[in-house]
């Protein structure tokens, strides 16, 4: 699905949303015609082209015809240890990152998810109508705490699906752009608003994901088998987006295939070739059949090296930009503030309507 068919998407009718943000000191309304879009990264470090393609581009795409809102979960971070010095500069980094993917902070509310109380106050009303059953269900749950002793799995780790949702709702969000990692996710966001709806009527809207399909998921490029992550021990397996173009171009030229000289789209056969093809369709905004049929005849050392310039030069423009904003601290602050401002006014009254349904006391 290229962008303009997701934008076509997200302009389906879906009901009316009744909210309003501050932008930059000016009380603005939401555009009532126009979905509200929201999506949120945790600070973790440098992201990798699995992030960019996956989400981030999209997140850029999603700026025309909706309301926009953009969030750093620093919150959703901390299920795992984190250095809070190291935590507090990476917040900065990621900022500085969406920004220079071109999320723009006059057409797009960005903020950090800390900034907003609203979220963690709406997460513990969602706990309450929310089962032990579907969150152990959780994939990225299951696969994380195996990894752990069972004594050392900390509630955050088992929870965090919840304050995903409370993320979400908090906004009446009506579509999330996001990987396709956190499908099983969104569905759990659907089955608690329609829950809470139904107890006490309608309250939440309940949103839609969406999924782009060239490029939603990225694959390792020494293990094809797997999803590209930059926590993974081989660094050749992964891209990051600030790299240096030498690095990836190496990267890419190390990258496990296989023995057969055909180069074609077959995912099971090939799922090495098919995911350069689909990194190159992503970088080059093509169809993937339209990359094949640009590397007939040609050899996988060609395939290689192409794919690595079309992502270098994919992130070139992002690289410089990052380099500026990097540099613009009291810039980068000042959208922060902006946002957050927005953000709790928002979240804090849609919270209200909330409390009220589940009959909290207000004085």
């Amino acid at each position: 699905m290229g962008e303009n068919a997701l934008l076509s998407n997200i302009k389906a009718a879906m009901p009316e949303r009744r909210a309003h943000f501050r932008r930059f000191g000016t009380l603005m309304e939401f555009d009532k015609s126009r979905k509200t879009v929201f999506s949120g990264i945790q600070p973790s470090g440098e992201f990798s082209i699995g992030n960019y393609f996956g989400a981030l581009k999209h997140w850029a795409a999603m700026q025309e015809g909706v309301n926009p809102i953009y969030c750093i979960v620093d919150m959703h971070a901390i299920t795992v240890p984190q250095d809070p010095e190291t935590l507090r500069r990476r917040t900065l980094e990621c900022a500085a990152v969406l920004l220079a993917i071109g999320i723009d902070p006059d057409k797009s509310l960005l903020f950090i998810q800390s900034h907003a109380s609203a979220h963690a106050e709406l997460a513990w009303i969602l706990n309450c109508f929310s089962y032990m059953g579907e969150l152990s269900r959780m994939t990225q749950f299951k696969d994380k705490s195996q990894k752990l002793n069972a004594e050392s799995i900390r509630v955050g780790l088992f929870d965090y699906p919840v304050l995903m949702a409370a993320d979400i709702l908090a906004y009446q969000t009506d579509i999330v752009p996001v990987g396709e990692d956190q499908r099983q996710h969104i569905e759990l966001t659907r089955d608690i608003a329609v829950r809470f709806n139904q107890a006490f009527g309608d309250t939440f809207t309940v949103p839609e994901g969406r999924y782009a399909e060239i490029g939603t998921k990225v694959l390792s490029l020494s293990d094809p088998s797997k999803k590209m992550s930059k926590s993974d021990e081989n660094r050749n397996s992964y891209v990051l987006i600030l790299e240096e173009p030498e690095s990836i171009l190496n990267k890419f030229k190390r990258a496990v295939t296989d023995s057969e000289p055909e180069i074609r789209y077959d995912p099971k056969a090939k799922p090495g070739i098919s995911n350069l093809l689909e990194i190159y369709a992503a970088a080059s905004g093509i169809s993937v059949q339209d990359s094949v049929s640009q590397f007939d005849g040609l050899g996988y050392g060609e395939l290689k090296k192409r794919v690595g310039e079309a992502v270098i030069e994919e992130l070139r423009p992002i690289q410089e930009k990052y380099a500026e904003f990097s540099k613009d601290k009291a810039y980068v602050d000042s959208v922060l503030k902006a946002g957050a401002d927005a953000a709790r006014e928002i979240a804090a009254s849609n919270l209200k309507i909330v409390q009220e349904k589940v009959g909290f006391y207000s004085l």
